[in-house]
């Protein structure tokens, strides 16, 4: 009989980070870098004065596609991430949001039920969010054709810590005093945000992102039982919504912190990469997490402050580590903005070389 299968359509993926993320392992491996585009840069800073203020910023998109582009024409990454802000969502969902210059982010807090419910619902936060959406459009359609577009949202209970707190703190110890004292509410707000990430994702993604990153920073102070209902649950709904919405879109989850917890979270989250942190080596990286598919990481952010022969061979250990599967060389965590842009340099150079 006739072979009666419908061919498959699905546009072969050919940008480097598309290729590692399905799976393939590359000669040299893709390369982009957490907060690529921010403070470290001249031309970010200049940028950044034009705008006025940070959220200014996030909300202009003719400026947050300049910024955005700007490590892309310098360096060459092969691809480039949304500059937006992770905050963005709890502020489309009604808090209030200011930064305070030099000590960071500033919301109104939610503590009690009544203000869960204050919240919008999730299917309305796209009015103001609508600049973000333009921002992935123009970029997708600026961006060289082998670089990719990564779109990204802050992870639950990340995005929660801040929402509780007003701000960032050092032990997460006001989440984890509304998580253990009533849970109902925390768990009321938790999914007032997990609805809204869905919500926010699938946007940027039907606007042209064509690669979604989790940033779960906080992770690693949720332990036992709450790790798996609070940074692993959320991440596996996020991912399964997306690509029920959207086949194919490959995602990649960073609950940052993990340690031994990230072992499995390819399976138990459904992400397509994980990301790891520094505080991990890449050697048992590839021991232990790489085994179930595509991994992201790991130099320590501090080698682009220092520079010098350490940067370059402990680059080249890492690639070294990990060049045996699917994998994207990057940072453990974000860039400083004391960084030197020629050590970002001399970094992709001892990948590339």
């Amino acid at each position: 009989m006739p072979d009666t299968t419908p061919p498959d359509t699905t546009p072969p993926k050919t940008k480097p980070i598309l290729r590692a993320l399905a799976g393939e392992t590359l000669p040299v491996p893709p390369i982009w870098m957490m907060r690529q585009a921010g403070r470290y840069l001249p031309e970010y800073r200049a940028t950044r004065a034009r705008a006025g203020d940070f959220l200014s910023l996030c909300y202009n998109s003719d400026l947050a596609t300049e910024v955005t582009l700007q490590p892309i024409r310098r360096y060459g990454f092969d691809a480039a991430i949304l500059f937006a802000d992770i905050l963005l969502v709890p502020q489309a969902l009604g808090a209030d949001l200011w930064f305070v210059t030099g000590e960071g982010p500033r919301l109104s807090t939610i503590t009690d039920r009544a203000g869960v419910d204050r919240l919008k619902q999730a299917a309305d936060i796209h009015e103001t969010l609508a600049p973000i959406y333009q921002t992935v459009r123009n970029l997708s359609g600026a961006l060289p054709p082998e670089v990719a577009l990564i779109g990204f949202a802050g992870a639950p209970w990340t995005v929660a810590t801040y929402m509780i707190a007003g701000r960032g703190t050092p032990d997460q110890g006001p989440a984890h005093a509304l998580k253990d004292s009533d849970r109902a509410v925390f768990d009321a707000l938790m999914e007032r945000i997990t609805e809204a990430t869905i919500e926010y994702l699938s946007a940027q993604i039907a606007a042209g992102a064509e690669v979604v990153k989790i940033f779960d920073s906080w992770a690693g102070s949720l332990t036992g039982a709450d790790f798996e209902r609070y940074a692993t649950e959320p991440a596996r709904r996020i991912t399964a919504a997306l690509k029920e919405r959207h086949p194919g879109i490959p995602v990649i989850a960073f609950p940052r912190g993990a340690g031994e917890k990230y072992v499995g979270f390819h399976g138990r989250s459904g992400a397509d990469c994980v990301a790891v942190d520094d505080a991990v080596s890449a050697e048992w990286v590839a021991e232990n997490v790489q085994v179930d598919g595509c991994v992201q990481g790991n130099l320590k952010s501090s080698h682009m402050v220092t520079g010098g022969e350490a940067l370059v061979s402990e680059t080249r250990r890492t690639v070294e580590a990990l060049r045996h599967g699917p994998y994207i060389f990057n940072l453990g965590h974000g860039i400083t903005p004391d960084a030197d842009p020629d050590n970002v340099q001399r970094m992709i150079d001892a990948v590339r070389g």
